[in-house]
């Protein structure tokens, strides 16, 4: 069977609807007008066969699938727009781009790092890094839509190559005016009775913290829980608590007003650098993965880097941190 194309044009459109919030918002970002994006809106409708909207006299919301559509259809536009780069790149005789994907903590705190400490002559004129869940990581690097991944342990896919692990000792984040702060360590029973900054996802970070917590007898008056640090560190910030959070983020991308000191209790962060097995990893990745190593190192207090039953602890206990399958990453 035939499938019609789907126009960019009309993806465009409805992205700008998405992200403005009204067709008339889109008209003006697109500098089209208001008919010309509603008739877009409309054919790519029509195309689909569902409704991307629904209609309520002037005010539209995105429909269901709408909201589940617009993610793959940023991708495209993405995509789209890397595929023009990379012909302006072909004719001119450049080398391709570098497409890294990495979770949150490790887009803002470490990847930054390793890349300004490069030779600029090592890296292509393009790079491009998306802040992504560690699924979302893994899928770009299957799909062959990233070169480069990282990602919080575990991963373990078939499709993938887990070239280094790393493992670094989280911290505890404090207000500045917090008395806490004043002290050269925060130990783990500190938390008791105090409103805990934590991440959301059970199956990651936020089990060993679970653990860490539980095995001392600590228990927290209230949690609240964010699938960022860095939005952990802003409500630390604002008084909303005292935070357990990984350190790259704390110390890569430090938030003014926070302070940053060590637990007395080891809670491990895992990630991994990964890469597409079995295809050919050019140059200029394998001088960023070894940058990558060499910037940890110099941020991370007890960084330590090896294989996955290398940095990952007792092999009896690699099963609590394997999480169910098919669970969405939060980012770290």
């Amino acid at each position: 069977m035939h499938s019609p194309a789907v126009d960019p044009g009309q993806l465009e459109a409805f992205v700008a609807v998405m992200s403005a919030g009204s067709i008339t918002a889109a008209a003006r970002l697109l500098q089209r007008s208001q008919p010309a994006v509603t008739r877009a809106i409309q054919e790519l409708e029509a195309s689909l066969g569902l409704a991307l909207f629904s209609r309520n006299g002037p005010r539209i919301a995105p429909t269901e699938f709408g909201v589940r559509f617009h993610e793959e259809a940023e991708r495209m536009l993405f995509g789209l727009r890397h595929l023009h780069e990379r012909a302006q790149a072909i004719a001119a005789g450049m080398p391709r781009a570098i497409e890294i994907a990495a979770i949150p903590a490790l887009a803002s705190g470490l990847v930054p790092l390793a890349l300004a400490r490069l030779d600029p002559t090592l890296l292509p004129a393009q790079v491009h890094l998306q802040a992504a869940s560690a699924e979302q990581v893994v899928r770009a690097i299957l799909s062959r839509s990233a070169d480069l991944g990282l990602a919080s342990l575990p991963v373990d896919h078939p499709g993938v190559e887990v070239r280094w692990c790393g493992r670094v000792p989280c911290v505890a984040a404090l207000a500045a005016d917090d008395p806490l702060a004043a002290r050269p360590r925060v130990a783990i029973r500190d938390f008791a009775g105090r409103r805990l900054v934590s991440m959301a996802n059970p199956y990651r970070l936020r089990r060993r913290i679970d653990q860490a917590l539980a095995a001392s007898g600590t228990v927290p008056a209230a949690v609240t829980a964010t699938n960022a640090s860095s939005t952990a560190l802003a409500l630390i910030r604002a008084g909303g608590g005292i935070g357990i959070v990984e350190p790259v983020t704390a110390l890569g991308a430090p938030l003014d007003g926070v302070v940053i000191r060590p637990l007395d209790v080891e809670i491990p962060f895992l990630w991994g650098v990964v890469l597409p097995l079995g295809r050919p990893v050019a140059p200029a990745v394998e001088h960023l993965v070894a940058a990558l190593a060499t910037a940890a190192i110099t941020l991370l207090p007890g960084f330590r880097q090896g294989s996955w039953d290398e940095i990952a602890g007792e092999p009896s206990r690699l099963a609590l941190d394997r999480p169910p399958a098919g669970d969405e990453d939060d980012g770290q």
